[in-house]
């Protein structure tokens, strides 16, 4: 009872703390931002397929040597926590993808903080670009009449 209680306030605590730095990405309003993919694989498939979406947005960017640095750390950092949680044999599947989203949403934000203003321009049209594409394939598949 109380790790499930401890995996909610953590998940609930990276919700909210991704909210008020990067408020245009709220899921309720958006599918979720994209990353790089982190070079281990994760056995939740929900927090692999948010970095998988993730990382046509930071594609084709042209990155400074100190951003390259930054980014390579981020990039560490999310893959030793995410080895801690997938080899935690006391958590539950959920609460495993619940910490696995959260690490993939705080990535997304430690990396965004790191580039240039012009850049972080490309990314918010990338993002929305992309939303408006997934509503028209929505409307699409709904049924007319």
């Amino acid at each position: 009872m109380n790790k499930n209680r401890f995996a909610k306030s953590v998940s609930l605590a990276l919700v909210l703390f991704l909210a008020n730095v990067m408020p245009e990405l709220n899921p309720e309003q958006t599918s979720p931002p994209s990353t790089v993919q982190a070079s281990k694989p994760t056995s939740s498939s929900r927090a692999q397929s948010e970095r998988d979406s993730r990382s046509d947005v930071f594609a084709g960017l042209s990155y400074t040597e100190e951003q390259k640095a930054a980014i390579d750390k981020i990039h560490q950092e999310t893959a030793s926590r995410t080895d801690v949680v997938l080899k935690d044999n006391k958590l539950a599947a959920d609460q495993k993808d619940a910490m696995l989203v959260g690490y993939s949403r705080m990535e997304f934000a430690f990396m965004y903080k790191v580039l240039t203003p012009e850049q972080q321009r490309q990314v918010r049209e990338r993002i929305r670009a992309r939303r408006v594409a997934e509503q028209k394939a929505q409307r699409k598949q709904l049924p007319s009449g």
